[in-house]
C-alpha cells in the first residue's frame, strides 16, 4: 500500500499514513482536530527491487564477442541502387499464355 504524507495548515502538523489507493484522502488533522489537513505531494521512498534478475550482469552474455566499433571509409560511402535498362512488359489479360 502507498504511504501519503499530511500537513496541517492549522498547526503544521506532518505525519506519513499508509492507504489504499481506493481511500479518500484524510481531511482532519490528529493534533489539533481541525479539518484542514492536505495531502503533501512528496517525491516517494523509490522502487525497491527484490529477488533476483534485478542486476546489470543478468542480461549480458559474457561469451559473445565485442562488435568492432571502427568506422570502415569504404562502407560510409552511399551506392547507388542498379536500375535496370531493359523493363519487360506486363502481360495482359489478351495475350495468349504459355503452353506446359
Amino acid at each position: 500500500m502507498p504511504i501519503y504524507e499530511y500537513r496541517c495548515s492549522n498547526c503544521s502538523h506532518e505525519f506519513e499514513e499508509s492507504q489504499s489507493i481506493k481511500d479518500s484522502s484524510l481531511i482532519t488533522c490528529p493534533e489539533c482536530n481541525q479539518e484542514k489537513l492536505n495531502r503533501v505531494i512528496g517525491l516517494g521512498g523509490g522502487m525497491i527491487f527484490k529477488g533476483s534478475g534485478f542486476y546489470q550482469t543478468d542480461y549480458k552474455n559474457s561469451g559473445a564477442p565485442k562488435k568492432d566499433t571502427t568506422v570502415n571509409k569504404e562502407s560510409s560511402v552511399e551506392k547507388k541502387p542498379e536500375t535496370k535498362s531493359a523493363v519487360a512488359p506486363a502481360a495482359s489479360a489478351d495475350s495468349p499464355k504459355p503452353e506446359k
